[in-house]
């Protein structure tokens, strides 16, 4: 038995790998407020157009 908290709140975070990475964009985008990935090289070369995938799902996603 996992007991976590009750929700996430966007943060900034460092991604330090392919998988990671992925994982910090998804909990981004169900956190509330603004969360801020840095370190994507690593999701650059494991996925071909990362953000545009998510824009069609209908995420609130940007590259800055």
């Amino acid at each position: 038995m996992i007991k976590g908290i009750p929700k996430l709140t966007g943060a900034e975070v460092k991604s330090s790998d392919l998988r990671a990475g992925a994982a910090l964009v998804l909990a981004g985008l169900a956190a509330e407020g603004i969360s801020e990935v840095t370190g994507l090289s690593h999701i650059d070369r494991g996925y071909d157009n990362f953000e545009e995938k998510f824009l069609g799902l209908g995420a609130n996603i940007r590259r800055v």
